[in-house]
């Protein structure tokens, strides 16, 4: 092969000079830098966990003391008005007494309407609303079970001992008090988690991160081999040990994913238009990535060039060529090791 300095470039000093039958021989081909719709997928890794805006505190609406507690474990399920726990409290007593007072005068005055031959039909509905609507804040407001209330209702007297039911449904996260324990309203009993929607935290080193985008879309496959997709709704600003976390918030009525375990999880960065070139063009050396630019006539020169997104075959271009360029995309470690014998034989004949 006759080597001949070709010429400063790009940072490289010199270039290498063939003729065409040794770019036949070595079986040299030529890629064009063009513009083309690259895409990315990011294999990774994420932690299940409980999305904190489905997580419940239960407070006692009023303070007292718990005489039995009904959840006894965490991770247990809870429905909407299943019974929590049961609760002594002079407030919830005095509160009693107030219903049953307002029952009382409620039905004097229905008795002494009914009597009246003036009784307007509208006044009659709006008390009997009202009372329905009292019995409702009673159960809804103040937490107290529709067994409960008709228990007060039948005997006319308050209980000493409320039962108070769960509002929602989820999984006991954690459990503050304990049978016996006077609680307030300022200290949650128990914290109740729907997991019917989780978070997932999808774990990105730093190279990757400029790379992904909110909205991407991402799969994720469990324990089981099930595949779910969602869309990543943030990107952590703030790198922990050296990694960023990007969350997405993921459906989970079927219970498949629990919080607390990893999954693995392929990020599919969202396409865009960009230059590429083949993959096999690009030579990773200690001193970063280069190509060997084609510049016509047999003549190559190294160039050093900024790589981005890698997709199937192909390799986004950053920075260091332009479109149209030509650059070969196999035999061009021996056109480089000959670039550098060119330079090393230059720099003999100085000295």
């Amino acid at each position: 092969m006759k080597l001949v300095e070709s010429g400063a470039h790009e940072g490289h000093e010199h270039g290498v000079h063939v003729d065409n039958a040794t770019v036949q021989r070595l079986g040299v081909r030529l890629a064009r830098v063009k513009q083309a719709v690259i895409g990315q997928e990011i294999q990774t890794y994420g932690n299940v966990d409980v999305a904190e805006n489905k997580t419940y505190a239960v407070h006692p609406k009023y303070e007292g003391w718990i005489k039995k507690l009904y959840v006894h474990a965490i991770g247990e399920s809870v429905k909407a008005g299943q019974v929590l726990y049961e609760i002594y409290s002079p407030e919830l007593i005095t509160r009693q007494r107030t219903y049953l007072s307002s029952i009382e005068r409620r039905k004097q005055l229905l008795q002494t309407l009914q009597t009246s031959p003036d009784t307007e039909n509208d006044y009659v509905m709006e008390l009997t609303m009202d009372a329905a609507r009292d019995r409702a804040r009673l159960h809804q407001e103040e937490g107290v079970s529709v067994e409960n209330i008709k228990r007060i209702e039948e005997s006319k007297q308050a209980g000493d001992v409320v039962q108070i039911v769960a509002d929602r449904s989820g999984v006991v996260s954690q459990i503050n008090a304990r049978e016996g324990a006077f609680v307030a309203q300022v200290n949650p009993i128990l914290v109740l988690s729907d997991i019917s929607s989780v978070w997932v935290n999808v774990v990105l080193y730093p190279d990757q991160v400029d790379q992904v985008k909110n909205g991407d879309t991402i799969i994720i496959r469990d324990a089981a081999g099930h595949e779910i997709r969602s869309r990543l709704s943030l990107i952590n600003p703030i790198a922990s040990n050296n990694k960023v976390t990007a969350r997405a918030e993921v459906d989970n009525s079927r219970h498949d994913l629990r919080p607390g375990t990893f999954v693995d999880v392929i990020v599919q960065v969202q396409p865009h238009t960009a230059l590429v070139l083949p993959r096999t063009a690009v030579m990773y050396t200690g001193q970063g990535n280069v190509v060997m630019l084609s510049r016509g006539d047999g003549h190559f020169m190294p160039v050093s060039v900024e790589t981005g997104v890698e997709s199937g075959d192909e390799i986004e271009v950053l920075d260091g060529l332009q479109e149209g360029a030509e650059v070969a995309v196999n035999g061009q470690f021996l056109l480089d090791s000959a670039a550098a014998m060119s330079a090393a034989a230059e720099r003999m004949h100085t000295n």
